[in-house]
């Protein structure tokens, strides 16, 4: 696969039929192993690996209900209340990043109410913090770790 702009992590891969799987720890389960998949995997590991996070506290791919439509979010990791604290969306690295990706992870945030936001396609990653009071989205340079 593609090499990303995070550190290099080693996965559990298998192939079935021609189709390439990898193994998702929070899942616990093979999934087919696509350009985004590759992404998130990366992301995932990421998260527990350099920025802390509990595996125990990410969820990946659930579904969200947003004006009566199902939706899936990529990641989510939880603080230690079970409240969202960071919201990821990924994207595949051929995929640019753009104002509708923005727009994107704005309107499942409305739903999830997450703190922090992250946007990557694997090669450039965007995180932001939410600030409720003022209504606005700061840029940062980094997320932090888990606290």
């Amino acid at each position: 696969m593609l090499k990303l702009s995070f550190p290099n992590y080693e996965f559990r891969l298998k192939k079935i039929d021609e189709k390439r799987f990898i193994f998702d720890e929070i899942r616990k389960k093979y999934i087919e192993l696509t350009a985004e998949e590759w992404v998130r995997q990366n992301c995932i590991k990421f998260l527990i690996n350099e920025k802390k996070y509990k595996s125990q506290l990410i969820a990946v791919e659930k579904k969200i209900i947003l004006n009566n439509l199902t939706k899936r979010f990529d990641i989510i990791a939880y603080d230690n209340n079970g409240d969202p604290n960071l919201l990821v969306e990924c994207k595949a690295p051929n995929i640019a990043i753009r104002q509708e990706t923005f727009d994107q992870i704005l309107s499942y945030n409305r739903v999830i109410n997450s703190k922090y936001l992250m946007i990557t396609n694997g090669i450039i990653h965007y995180y932001c913090k939410i600030d409720n009071i003022d209504n606005k989205i700061n840029f940062l340079k980094d997320i932090p770790n888990y606290k």
